[in-house]
């Protein structure tokens, strides 16, 4: 701790003894999805009586009113915070910071003089540019006037001969400077590297926010000052590698962390702890306000107005970056997770150090494994080949966070990157993509059928007939799961009759109306087909939506 009393207080107060500038810096941060609770430590030493403390170095963007202050061993008094106005503060250079500034002047210094060379080689250009000049004047001008033609020889004879010698000077003076900048940019490109290593040390804010605390105590004391506060320029993500073993029915997910902070300060040897609270998100419910119905006159028929939707690509968006491989005998710190039924806190055992809106901090949180029943799911709607499934349920005894950073793999082969879209909480279920199964050839054929009934019709009516096949040409026998649809109604007046052989296993798949599912065994070589048919009837005049 560095501490000196200040001759005049900063802020106006009553009756204080002394006034300490204190210098701070984080101790631990507890990490969100999206925010950090970040907590600074200041040691003091005071002697009996009312004294004020001011912290100076404080980054600008800290929240200073969700500040928190506690003191140990003295009494608490006023709490002041300032974010404007604040005093410039002498803060240390470091030995790296300043012996990166010391190599930029060096470079800028030696740069500076090679440019004035070029610029004097460039006098020179402009020097003889206007002796050629005066030449061009001199014989057009009073000098050749009543001259003879001996002495015209003579003036035409010397005007071209400093002219020719003018011109050579300039052309080696414009060579030399052009050959002196392009020598130059080796020195450039050292500079740019001095000033890039320069701006990665130089990460910290310089501008600062100020907190002043009131305290007192009956005899001297050694305390402990703790600050608090909560900073939205934070946050962890998880990363996961899943790796599934085929024959063996389980599912192995390494889940790590990737931790970055933007709070204005870098982070030297602080306690970390990541949970998966989120602040950031909705605490509370809605409230649910009454619902008034009347009955209006119809509205007058609009043109209906043509509206596009554009989906965005799921694999546009994924990262198409190589996975990180570590040893597969290696060791490394773990975090240690909490459960409390609500969320999941993981304390990692090693102090961190992060530089501010700089580093991606990546740590480990263990290994956890579960069963996992490996299908084929196939929708021919969409696909043409099976896609690989690990169904789960989550016995694992903690949350399973969505991840945009997930790698996957199967039986010890990369197969891809991938993201997790939802939460898995303890006890859930879900089924994780594994990638295609190019073997598994999918193909939907439709015959459509529509049209009125009779010349004099009052009503229309649609059928259609679709024919799904799986085709396993994988060397391997499947299990598979395939779905598919049929239209459903809501309104008497629309009537949806449909048949299917075999009959679905599943109807209204979770929960979807009029989404199937069959489940079988697909051998090596062997095809399974599935017809499905259905009609549609409605009134005359209406339309078909």
């Amino acid at each position: 701790m560095r501490c000196s009393i200040l001759v005049l207080s900063l802020f106006p107060t009553a009756l204080l003894a002394e006034t300490y500038q204190l210098e701070s810096e984080v101790t631990a941060a507890t990490l969100y999805p999206q925010g950090a609770t970040i907590l600074r430590e200041v040691p003091f030493e005071i002697p009996a009586g009312r004294h004020e403390f001011v912290i100076g170095d404080l980054p600008r963007s800290t929240p200073v009113q969700s500040l928190r202050v506690e003191l140990e061993g003295a009494a608490l008094g006023a709490v002041t915070t300032r974010g404007d106005f604040v005093p410039p503060r002498d803060a240390e250079t470091s030995a790296e910071i300043a012996a990166a500034e010391a190599e930029v002047e060096r470079l800028e210094a030696e740069l500076r003089a090679a440019e004035g060379d070029i610029a004097e080689t460039r006098l020179e250009i402009d020097a003889a540019k206007a002796r050629i000049a005066f030449l061009e004047t001199l014989g057009r001008g009073e000098a050749a006037d009543g001259k003879d033609a001996p002495a015209l020889g003579e003036l035409a004879r010397m005007i071209g001969e400093e002219t020719l010698e003018a011109r050579r000077s300039a052309l080696q003076a414009q060579q030399r400077a052009e050959a002196a900048d392009r020598a130059l940019k080796g020195l450039r490109d050292e500079l740019d590297k001095a000033r890039r290593a320069l701006a990665a040390l130089e990460t910290e804010e310089t501008d600062y926010a100020m907190l002043t605390v009131a305290a007192s105590a009956d005899e001297p004391v050694q305390g402990v000052m703790r600050i608090s506060y909560l900073h939205e320029a934070a946050g962890w993500q998880p990363t996961y590698d899943m790796r599934l073993d085929k024959k063996g029915g389980a599912l192995e997910i390494a889940r790590g962390a990737l931790v970055a902070q933007d709070t204005g300060e870098n982070w030297e040897d602080v306690r970390l702890t990541l949970s998966t609270v989120r602040p950031s998100d909705q605490i509370e419910p809605r409230e649910v306000f009454a619902w008034q119905r009347r009955v209006v006159d119809p509205p007058k028929p609009m043109p209906r107005a043509s509206v596009q939707y554009e989906a965005d690509s799921l694999s546009g968006q994924r990262a198409q970056e190589a996975p990180l491989m570590e040893p597969a005998n290696a060791k490394s710190a773990e975090a240690v997770p909490s459960y409390d039924g609500l969320a999941v806190s993981y304390d990692y055992p090693e102090p961190v150090s992060i530089a501010n809106a700089a580093d991606a901090l990546r740590i480990t949180l263990g290994t956890v494994e579960t069963d996992a029943q490996v299908r084929a799911f196939a929708a021919p709607l969409h696909d043409e080949t099976g896609f690989m499934m690990a169904s789960i349920t989550n016995d694992m005894g903690e949350l399973i966070l969505p991840s945009a950073h997930v790698n996957l793999y199967v039986d010890g082969r990369f197969v891809g990157p991938s993201r997790l879209g939802q939460v898995i909480p303890a006890g859930g279920e879900a089924d994780i993509a594994f990638g295609a199964i190019d073997g598994l050839r999918l193909t939907r054929d439709v015959t459509r059928n529509e049209g009125d009934r009779g010349m004099i019709s009052r009503s229309t009516e649609l059928s259609e007939a679709v024919s799904l096949e799986v085709e396993n040409l994988t060397g391997e026998s499947w299990p598979v799961k395939l779905f598919d649809r049929v239209p459903y109604s809501e309104q008497e007046a629309l009537e949806i009759d449909w048949r299917a052989n075999p009959r679905p296993d599943e109807e209204d798949v979770d929960g979807r109306r009029g989404v199937l599912a069959w489940e079988f065994a697909l051998g090596v070589g062997e095809t399974r087909e599935i017809s499905l048919s259905y009609e549609l009837e409605w009134p005359e005049g209406k339309v078909l939506r």
